[in-house]
């Protein structure tokens, strides 16, 4: 009796250790296919559809890859359960939601992975030369709405009571809102900069009180990151830049000058009206300005002085550019100046305006 029993528990035994062997020898098997195989065919997939001009879909295949692994073993893990116990894990129902509730998850987190790529490198969902403002924004706000839709998939599955949840939210979103209003204020200047889309990331832009001047870095759902040339990183919140008038400086297609001379009243009408008409004709032959718009006249008139006030337009947005033109005119005024022996008023009763 005794050896039957022994017996039976050393072939209970045998049994459970092969069965142990088999399951870990799936998962290995599943690990190293995953590994060398369905990781370099979907590298190798990838490749080939970028090659075919196939870009977009050959980043989500990509940012699907990792997922896509995690659910295989997911299966394979799942499979040497099954044939380690003896069960079939699907048809009971709450083994079968686990499973679901993975394959759910992987397939959110595939998806999330690959807004996270879009929003490391927004360009690649271009196709002009200018990076739209929408995406890095909309892209943020994709992310959030993906966790959301992703928590409540894998909860229904689980029955769990989403009405008196989402009922829950909402009151309590009402409460919180009475107490977060700035941040929705700031929150919804956001999406009206995303979408009257009055600059770009890159943009050099500058508020009419200049108290914000620099290049656009970033646009987040709450604040703008700005480089400004002086005061380093700036994070100026949304709802400040949606109410006041913004000045995008990079769209500019060119620079106004303006520059005043003061000059005695001793001088002579014909001398002035002279030099006048000489450093109109000197602008209009530089290269570089604007011939529509020229303004040399003599617009003031002060006790012992007139103003001699000059405006022209550069065909430029380079500041260097603008400044070298401006120096080129200001000799060639002060040329003219002299040969026309004009008098000018001393700097010290009178100032220069000054110059734009």
């Amino acid at each position: 009796m005794v050896d039957s029993i022994q017996q039976l528990l050393l072939n209970v035994q045998q049994q459970i250790w092969q069965d142990i062997v088999i399951a870990i020898a799936i998962i290995i098997v599943g690990f190293l296919i995953q590994r060398y195989i369905l990781k370099p065919s979907i590298k190798a997939f990838a490749n080939f559809l970028r090659r075919k001009g196939r870009s977009v879909i050959a980043d989500i295949t990509e940012q699907f890859s990792k997922a896509t692994r995690y659910a295989f073993m997911t299966v394979v893990i799942t499979i040497s359960v099954a044939i380690l116990f003896e069960v079939r894990l699907l048809t009971t129902e709450s083994t079968k939601d686990l499973f679901m509730s993975f394959m759910f998850y992987f397939a959110f987190k595939g998806l999330y992975d690959l807004l996270t790529f879009y929003l490391l490198y927004p360009e690649r969902l271009q196709t002009g030369k200018d990076q739209d403002i929408l995406t890095p924004f909309f892209l943020r706000i994709s992310k959030v709405l993906v966790m959301l839709v992703a928590l409540f998939s894998i909860a229904s599955l689980w029955d769990f009571n989403l009405n008196g949840f989402l009922t829950a939210i909402g009151l309590t979103g009402v409460a919180l809102a009475f107490g977060i209003r700035d941040t929705l204020t700031h929150i919804f200047g956001g999406m009206s900069v995303a979408l009257d889309k009055p600059f770009q990331i890159g943009d050099w832009i500058a508020t009419e009180d200049q108290k914000i001047d620099g290049v656009v870095e970033d646009i987040n759902l709450r604040s703008t990151l700005i480089q400004t040339g002086d005061k380093g990183l700036v994070y100026v919140p949304n709802a400040y830049l949606v109410n006041r008038p913004i000045y995008n400086l990079s769209k500019r297609v060119k620079r106004k000058c303006e520059q005043s001379f003061y000059v005695s009243s001793s001088n002579s009408e014909e001398s002035l009206r002279a030099v006048v008409e000489k450093i109109r004709e000197q602008i209009t032959l530089h290269p570089q300005t604007e011939k529509d718009v020229i303004h040399v006249t003599i617009d003031d008139y002060r006790p012992g002085s007139f103003r001699l006030f000059i405006r022209y337009f550069v065909k430029t947005n380079d500041t260097g550019v603008m400044l070298d033109v401006k120096q080129d005119i200001l000799f060639v005024c002060k040329h003219l100046l002299e040969e026309y022996a004009i008098e000018l008023v001393p700097a010290d009763s009178e100032l220069w305006l000054r110059n734009d």
